[in-house]
């Protein structure tokens, strides 16, 4: 039986047009992060060069072995985890360092995770690459992100990526004429309906699908808004510990509930509620900032010992709903000068700023603080 190797377009042979059946670009790369979740590597591919990349954070012993018997490997971080690791970078972007022959899963699973820094601090000291094109360890960097994973990964480079790829059924992307930092995926409303709440019975939820496979977004409307006004407003990150169990670690359960109280005693608002946990690192990354924060080091620390930056979320995907709702003026309910930026940038106008100071405890009075210190936070 004959295999068309992995992420290639193929034309009909009797209309000669290309096969709708072929996965797209995007589709690829939603196919790429799912399987680097699983800890199975992929190839990426940009101008004639290509490199096989897996995930640290799921990369057993056993594709470890494999990986080398393929060539010389590197580990691409981000410079956030390089500077803490006192590793040069070399560059603002990514770092690359180099895999030492004798080094075994465990081994790059420390340099990714900083869950035994204090206990281990000697890691290196590490070598890392200089010059040369960077571009495809940047994307492994923003696959693994964007997967939910620690930002790092393994590669090696490939003089025969297709060649791979089609020996392993392996998912191949071309990245060739592809932006590095791919613009916002396009977002399709798929349904709303009526759900009547707590703080007002004319409650509409509306659920918006990315078209890159990514988390769904939610807006909450209430009542009826008049499209002509700038809306009460709020772009709510999802957080599970907070709006769900109660945690008194983070302000988010009473920002939500007092934004949609208020949002009730006007008769209407839009509050969206954006799955970027985490600031946009995922639950498993944040709970591993929370261990961080565990052993002395501030949020914002504890994100850049992670790789991450201070905050990876998107607020573009806010201002997109709004538009697609209708909405071209807000009255934004938040204490971050960044959101309202960010509206303003992507054509919403914000009438007003709203301020939201609640849920302060003692539990997170420094959480707080830093992120007034640090993030600009107006509290």
């Amino acid at each position: 039986m004959f295999h068309f190797p992995v992420g290639q377009a193929y034309l009909d042979g009797t209309k000669g047009k290309k096969m709708s059946l072929q996965p797209s670009q995007v589709e690829l790369m939603n196919r790429a992060r799912a399987d680097l979740r699983m800890g199975l590597p992929v190839v990426l591919e940009r101008d004639g060069q290509a490199a096989l990349i897996a995930a640290t954070e799921t990369l057993s012993e056993a594709r470890l072995t494999d990986l080398r018997d393929l060539g010389r490997l590197v580990l691409a971080i981000t410079p956030r985890r390089a500077a803490t690791l006192k590793a040069r970078a070399y560059s603002d972007q990514v770092a690359r360092v180099v895999v030492p022959e004798d080094a075994d899963a465990a081994w790059i699973a420390g340099v990714a995770d900083p869950k035994d820094d204090l206990m281990k601090p000697m890691k290196g000291p590490l070598m890392t690459d200089r010059g040369g094109d960077e571009r495809l360890a940047m994307t492994a960097i923003t696959l693994a992100k964007s997967a939910m994973l620690l930002p790092a990964a393994v590669m090696v480079t490939l003089s025969d990526g297709l060649g791979v790829a089609a020996r392993f059924g392996l998912t191949r992307v071309d990245l060739t004429d592809t932006p590095v930092e791919a613009p916002l995926s396009t977002l399709t409303e798929v349904v709303s309906a009526r759900v009547p709440l707590e703080v007002s019975t004319a409650g509409r939820l509306h659920i918006f699908r990315p078209e890159d496979g990514g988390e769904e977004h939610y807006a909450v409307e209430i009542g009826r808004p008049d499209r002509a006004d700038p809306v009460l407003a709020r772009l709510h990150s999802a957080c599970f510990t907070g709006d769900l169990l109660g945690s008194l670690k983070c302000d988010c359960g009473p920002q939500l509930r007092a934004a949609l109280a208020a949002m009730g005693e006007e008769g209407a608002g839009v509050l969206l509620y954006l799955n970027q946990e985490g600031r946009g690192i995922g639950l498993a990354n944040k709970m591993r900032a929370y261990s961080l924060q565990d052993q002395g080091f501030d949020t914002v620390e504890a994100n850049h010992r992670l790789g991450f930056e201070d905050d990876e979320r998107d607020f573009r995907i806010g201002s997109e709903i709004l538009k697609r709702m209708g909405f071209s003026a807000v009255r934004l309910m938040t204490n971050n000068p960044a959101k309202v930026a960010m509206m303003e940038a992507q054509g919403v106008a914000v009438a007003e700023r709203v301020p939201l100071k609640v849920g302060r405890s003692a539990h997170n009075t420094a959480y707080l603080d830093t992120k007034a210190k640090k993030s600009g936070h107006l509290l």
